[in-house]
Order: structure tokens, then C-alpha cells, then sequence
């Protein structure tokens, strides 16, 4: 068995579902880290984007999300508390987790919690994302609990979302948290 460790974009899987040279390359925006890996107090910052009408639309029409503050410019700009059109809140989530979000081969999203629409995000805002690890416990026989948050921000600053997002992450050696799952009969 090959011996995993810590990447990112360093080390291949090895998927036996394709050619082997091409599964011994490293694979882009993918990470093999572990629930071990994963340092309490670690941060990170996305890169910026700017969220345009045709996105917003776009991503409207895709939930069926036709509320006229997102997409009603008459009514928003006439009737609206805010004088213009928002971005909705599921799309601002979206897009914002988007920014921060990495492909760990070994990590399931468990759930969100504390999501809250700080401030309204309007079309031609530009936002990013950091994200913050916050704690993590041994949770199952095979897979330990991660709570990170996401905050969105806009413009140079300006919280516009936070939530916390739960993770159950693979262990690298499950044994030595046996004594801790929550439930000792999955040892």
C-alpha cells in the first residue's frame, strides 16, 4: 500500500481508472491531507472576484430565486430598502465558500452552522474569503470533526457573511484516537 502524505498538488492518488503516467501526475487544487494535518488557528485568504448582473441572474434562474430585491431592478430601485438590486444570500454562501474551498480527497462537508447575512452584497461588489480553522475533536472510528469558519468580506473590508463549516476528515492513524470517538462502539 502506498504511504499518503500531506499535499498540495505534490503527490498523485495513483487512480488505477486511467493511464499510468497519467495518474502518477500531481493533480492540480487537489490536497491528501489528514485530520492530524489540520493546524487549529491556521488562516487563509482567497483571491478577490467581482460578482456581475449575468452571474447573479444566472444563479437565480438556476434556484428559482425571482424575489424582486434580486431581480426586479424597478422594484429594488423604487421600493426597495436598499435603492438597488441585491445579490442573493444563497449565492453570495456560494460563491463565497467557492473562493476558500479545496479538494481534500479526504475531507466530507458534515454541515454549516451560525451562517448569518451580515450586510447586503449588491451586484458589482467584489468579495473574498478568509478562512479560519477553529477547533477539531476526534469524532468516529475512521473520520475526526473540523469546524472552520468562512467570513465574506467586500470591497477593502466591509463582513458581509460568516458560518462555520463542519468537516469529517479521514484520520492517518485512527487507532491512536481510539480511546476519544464519540461513540465507542465504532471502535
Amino acid at each position: 500500500m502506498t504511504e499518503f502524505k500531506p499535499t498540495v498538488g505534490i503527490a498523485s492518488t495513483f487512480p488505477a481508472t486511467m493511464p499510468e503516467d497519467h495518474a502518477a501526475l500531481p493533480v492540480w487544487n487537489a490536497e491528501n491531507w489528514f485530520y492530524e494535518d489540520f493546524e487549529v488557528g491556521h488562516r487563509i485568504r482567497s483571491l478577490r472576484r467581482t460578482i456581475s448582473e449575468g452571474e447573479s441572474m444566472q444563479f437565480n434562474a438556476l434556484v428559482t430565486d425571482m424575489h424582486p430585491y434580486v431581480a426586479d431592478e424597478i422594484f429594488a430601485r423604487s421600493e426597495g430598502v436598499f435603492g438597488r438590486r441585491l445579490v442573493a444570500g444563497a449565492f453570495v454562501f456560494s460563491a463565497g465558500l467557492g473562493l476558500v474551498a479545496t479538494n481534500c480527497v479526504n475531507a466530507f462537508s458534515y454541515g454549516y452552522d451560525r451562517l448569518r447575512f451580515i450586510k447586503p452584497t449588491f451586484i458589482g461588489d467584489t468579495i473574498y474569503t478568509i478562512r479560519t480553522n477553529l477547533d477539531k475533536r476526534p469524532k468516529y472510528r475512521e473520520l475526526g470533526l473540523i469546524r472552520c469558519s468562512y467570513e465574506v468580506f467586500k470591497g477593502e473590508g466591509e463582513l458581509v457573511l460568516y458560518c462555520e463549516h463542519l468537516q469529517t476528515v479521514k484520520y492517518r492513524d485512527a487507532a491512536s484516537f481510539a480511546p476519544l470517538f464519540e461513540d465507542r462502539n465504532e471502535r
